[in-house]
């Protein structure tokens, strides 16, 4: 894994690990290839990167409501105003059913891929968590610097996902977090993966996170041609499986998908509109 050092030491305080080495391709093809992850925009400090398993997204807890009845001249459409409303469920807050959205889709060797991004809620006490914690073991992935269900609590997670045909879908980009990070101008983050689960794709698939405002994202690949992401809603036979997305559940920016024609791979990224 690599960090574009010409226009990203400047990194944000929210530390977001990204997670490159697709470990389940160790197992069917030997050690997954170092893949390019880049990270744009002006105001960014010092951070990590993760190179090994997963990362989540959380936002912090709610506040207590307070009931308050009876008070002196107050009417009844006064003290319903004032009255606390129950707490949401945790089915209601998907703590332990994500949010999904597919995000893109094409074909690579006759066979389907595509990538999705979860979002869990957060759990609020050991109970929540535990459940959490075993509902991601079942999908197979493993949230950013949770050893154990209670590291979860307070946190979202989200995950990108990336599948290939019948294959279960393997984690590229993920984190756990107490508050969402929110992009502006041109910041940008990105991961280049493969499309499928052989070396000769690797590269190939590039998935990062933008500003809200940004309307086009230029990849750049390493034989000199481009690829144009730009806001899209839907699919269509005519998808190029370039695009930007608004993504259920996930604050303070959207998502985006670069991938690139047969015989090149992943060299830059950049937010253009």
């Amino acid at each position: 894994m690599s960090e574009d050092r010409n226009r990203n030491h400047d990194m944000s305080q929210t530390d977001i690990a990204l997670l490159l080495a697709d470990a389940a391709d160790e197992v069917e093809i030997g050690t997954a290839p170092v893949q390019a992850v880049i990270r744009g925009g002006r105001r960014r400090r010092a951070r990590r990167w993760a190179m090994a398993s997963a990362t989540a997204l959380v936002v912090a807890g709610t506040t207590g409501a307070l009931a308050v009845t009876g008070l002196p001249g107050a009417g009844p459409a006064d003290r319903q105003a004032h009255v606390a409303k129950p707490p949401a469920s945790a089915e209601a807050r998907h703590v332990y059913e994500p949010q999904r959205t597919e995000l893109a889709r094409g074909v690579y060797k006759g066979r389907e891929w595509h990538v999705v991004v979860q979002v869990w809620g957060a759990p609020r006490n050991k109970d929540e968590a535990a459940r959490q914690f075993e509902a991601m073991a079942g999908l197979g992935i493993q949230p950013a610097d949770a050893r154990k269900p209670a590291d979860l609590i307070g946190k979202i997670s989200y995950f990108a996902t990336r599948g290939w045909g019948e294959n279960r879908p393997q984690q590229v980009m993920f984190n756990s977090v107490e508050k969402f990070e929110r992009f502006s101008g041109t910041d940008l983050t990105a991961a280049a993966t493969r499309l499928g689960y052989g070396g000769e794709s690797s590269g190939r698939l590039v998935i990062g996170i933008v500003a809200k405002t940004a309307r086009q994202v230029t990849c750049h690949w390493k034989d000199g041609t481009t690829a144009v992401a730009e806001p899209a809603d839907g699919f269509s036979a005519h998808d190029t499986g370039s695009a930007i997305r608004v993504i259920d559940g996930f604050q303070g920016a959207n998502w985006f998908v670069c991938t690139a024609p047969a015989g090149t791979s992943y060299g830059s990224a950049e937010v253009t509109k």
